[in-house]
């Protein structure tokens, strides 16, 4: 019997090294997929005990599983709407966080035939490719911005997103400001009518068909656009400058947006300035108060402010710019809510 106790207390144990880890599940925006991956495995690696899975599939989706409680989590490049928000309290018994994470930047990205360099677009050319009215690379609306590029007459073959998506939220809440045509025919959310078009799912779905496809042009978080090489291009800004897409511009129009509202539900797309780039955007990570499970309350809310203090380091490496430390405050104490 002595000699058995060795084994079985092995047995014993066994089970409790496997089960020991707690396991976090979250899904939704693609956009802030690469900086979320990021933060989740470096927080393991503090905590060898908590793993956090992210299934990237787009704001949509992320908003529709954490209402349904599928998740402990959800993600989202759109802040939830008043009637989303009353939905989710109703089904979870609790109220839902929009808790802003990063600020990142989404740009027209584009394959056209013979022109690698920087092509210039204004809000009125992007409204018409989406809108269908330009169809081909040397249309005067495309080339008047670009003198001396040579583009080729070929059709242009519009990439959008598939899914419901926070990306495609951002993109059509800026042309629904710069274009009163678009927002009476198209306007904006995670899933629109397109005129137009090819879809991709995600981010990576849309990188993936502008490589490929001579003669497409879509939009995409910027961080997609340097990872796959692919040219994109600058955009005319409320204050009439061609800005490229960089931390700064995307650090610039945050900091000349409307004020933060308590919620953090704002739109920071075509921000006045000269230095702003107009199709910027926070993203957000969507956080039930009350968790069905006070453990994983816990270590969300260890998480949260783990993001708010030291993953903020992490942003710029990977094209995303940080919380203003003023937005960093608020959700530091929005934080505490969190159960």
């Amino acid at each position: 019997m002595t000699r058995r106790m060795p084994l079985l207390l092995l047995c014993v144990l066994l089970p409790l090294t496997v089960f020991g880890q707690t396991t976090l599940n979250g899904a939704g925006a693609t956009f802030p997929y690469p900086i979320y991956s990021k933060w989740f495995s470096e927080y393991h690696k503090l905590h060898p005990d908590i793993q956090i899975n992210y299934q990237s599939i787009g704001s949509g989706g992320g908003i529709r599983q954490v209402t349904e409680g599928t998740v402990e989590f959800g993600a989202s490049d759109m802040p939830m709407t008043d009637d989303q928000l009353k939905e989710a309290q109703t089904k979870l018994k609790t109220v839902v966080l929009n808790i802003p994470t990063v600020l990142g930047a989404v740009v027209p990205a584009y394959n056209i035939p013979g022109v690698t360099g920087e092509v210039k677009f204004t809000p009125a050319a992007l409204a018409g490719l989406f809108l269908g009215t330009i169809t081909n690379w040397n249309d005067k609306a495309i080339a008047a911005a670009n003198p001396g590029v040579n583009f080729p007459n070929q059709e242009i073959i519009v990439v959008h997103r598939s899914d419901g998506s926070g990306t495609t939220f951002i993109w059509t809440d800026y042309l629904s400001k710069v274009s009163s045509e678009w927002k009476s025919q198209v306007g904006s959310g995670t899933s629109v009518k397109w005129p137009k078009g090819l879809g991709g799912k995600g981010n990576e779905g849309v990188a993936g068909s502008i490589r490929q496809l001579p003669g497409s042009i879509g939009y995409v978080e910027l961080i997609y656009a340097v990872q796959n090489n692919i040219p994109y291009g600058s955009v005319k800004n409320a204050a009439g400058v061609f800005l490229r897409a960089s931390l700064e511009g995307v650090t610039a129009a945050a900091a000349s947006a409307p004020k933060m509202p308590a919620d953090f539900r704002v739109s920071i797309t075509n921000a006045p300035g000269k230095d702003t780039y107009p199709i910027s955007s926070f993203t957000w990570l969507l956080i039930p108060v009350h968790s069905k499970d006070a453990a994983k309350g816990k270590i969300l809310s260890d998480f949260l402010n783990w993001m708010v203090d030291s993953g903020q380091k992490l942003t710029s490496a990977l094209t995303y710019a940080p919380l203003p430390d003023n937005v960093a405050q608020k959700v530091k104490e929005t934080i505490k809510q969190v159960q």
